[in-house]
């Protein structure tokens, strides 16, 4: 028999877990959300660094140093070209759902997904472009993996857009699972299969096998929303305001495009400078230490909506006192995993081969700019939610020329080590600036150690 105190305390546990899994509340749905959201990303974050391990150990440094270098750029672009269309259904669609107004839910959400395709579509010919012209001056074993990864992109925009129509409606579990539980396992699954049926251990099979996973993830992630989506909100007529979905949408591409171009901006001038062998050395490292970044992922994922909510309720205080939650819910976390996933590095990049030991120390400098980052929570997403996505996008902008400025300068010098310098530092500046911004804007101070408190803002005191 258990202690009557432990019992007791068991007992409460598991009464308030029941409530949060089970009520309709806003603030319920959001931490339940960020409780799946973490989950899933426990889970993918196991299966991605099982899956590089394997891939890295079936290909050799220099073959995967390729595959991964093409694969980031892809990801990126697919990501890039949604012109954030993908989060501005966060943004809208739980508004219009509270408002009743499924015409304009129906709208929004077919209208993101054509111009996802569209826009996706148009770049990679670009792409296509760029490599029959101007191909002579990449280097000969990146073209035809980037060739094959180019017909990536309106997949990858597809499902980020799938992704925000299902987090936007809190499920979770529909928006995360493909691109994090499904599309690694896939693309091992393909890459194993392909190497057993004779072909060869190469990052152009690799990058093969990844079109094959995404077509198929997305694909079904498609069907999956969809018939969703029809039983939540009957078919009908669909209203457009694209000009007013736009006009939101792309500073938020500014914003969440400079910030993934500051999170992979690393691994691209690394791979421009330094041979595949060095990519693949850097990329396991940052891999590896991605382990705390779903901390910050899950939180991200579950208040994106309720600060739009809160805000439309227009109760400061109780944003005040959410904003300074979602940093908590961030920080701690991530110094736990982190401490602990720092401690069994040499272990865990060994797995990837004897080489890739040598990037320990990558780890450590960049855990220091992930926890820095971490202070302030998810502080972009306050500010897009709120209306300031111009003056986010530009806090991001100087970020990442920052960013990019250090890699190019100390890469030469640092080796990978420099490129950690130089990602740390950015991630660094960014906290400062979006704790400025928060300050200023929402007279809210964002800081994980800081009590809930308003302050005055800048508009506010010159009124005064």
């Amino acid at each position: 028999m258990l202690p009557t105190g432990l019992r007791a305390s068991l007992l409460s546990f598991v009464n308030k877990l029941y409530s949060l899994l089970s009520t309709r509340d806003e603030q319920a749905l959001a931490q339940r959300m960020a409780l799946v959201a973490f989950a899933i990303r426990i889970g993918s974050a196991a299966l991605a660094f099982l899956s590089q391990v394997i891939l890295a150990r079936m290909m050799g440094g220099f073959e995967y140093g390729i595959f991964v270098f093409v694969w980031v750029l892809m990801v990126l672009f697919g990501n890039l070209s949604c012109l954030g269309f993908h989060t501005a259904v966060i943004r809208f669609l739980p508004e219009y759902r509270a408002a009743g107004v499924n015409d304009l839910v129906r709208g929004l959400t077919s209208t993101a997904r054509r111009f996802a395709l569209a826009s996706a579509g148009g770049l990679a010919i670009v792409g296509f472009a760029a490599l029959y012209f101007f191909g002579g001056i990449i280097e000969n074993f990146y073209v035809v993996p980037i060739f094959i990864g180019l017909f990536l992109m309106p997949l990858i925009a597809l499902g980020d857009v799938l992704d925000g129509t299902a987090r936007a409606n809190h499920w979770p579990v529909m928006a995360l699972s493909p691109t994090f539980l499904i599309r690694p396992t896939l693309i091992l699954a393909f890459m194993l299969a392909a190497v057993t049926a004779g072909a060869p251990h190469t990052a152009i099979t690799a990058i093969g096998a990844a079109l094959a996973a995404t077509f198929v993830t997305t694909a079904a992630q498609y069907l999956a929303v969809t018939a969703r989506m029809r039983t939540h909100y009957a078919t009908g007529p669909r209203t457009i305001a694209f000009s007013t979905w736009f006009a939101v949408a792309f500073p938020i591409f500014l914003i969440e495009g400079v910030g993934y171009l500051l999170t992979n901006s690393d691994v691209i001038v690394v791979g421009i400078c330094l041979p595949p062998e060095k990519v693949a050395i850097y990329f396991a490292a940052a891999k590896t230490m991605a382990l705390v970044h779903f901390v910050y992922f899950s939180v991200k994922a579950a208040a994106g909506p309720r600060f739009s909510t809160i805000i439309a309720e227009g109760d400061r205080t109780k944003l005040a006192a959410f904003a300074a939650e979602a940093a908590r819910w961030t920080f701690w976390p991530a110094l736990a995993v982190g401490l602990a996933v720092l401690a069994a590095g040499q272990f865990l990049l060994s797995l990837f081969g004897a080489a890739f030991a040598a990037g320990h120390i990558v780890m450590a400098i960049l855990l220091g700019g992930i926890l820095t980052k971490a202070v302030v929570g998810p502080g972009e997403m306050l500010l897009m939610m709120s209306g300031h996505q111009k003056l986010c996008a530009c806090l991001y902008a100087v970020t990442l020329a920052t960013g990019i400025g250090l890699n190019v300068t100390l890469i030469p010098y640092f080796d990978i080590e420099g490129a950690a310098i130089a990602t740390a530092g950015a991630m660094a500046l960014e906290a400062l600036l979006l704790h400025l911004a928060v300050r200023r804007t929402l007279g809210i101070v964002l800081f994980v150690f800081a009590r809930p408190s308003l302050i005055a803002t800048t508009t506010e005191a010159r009124k005064q």
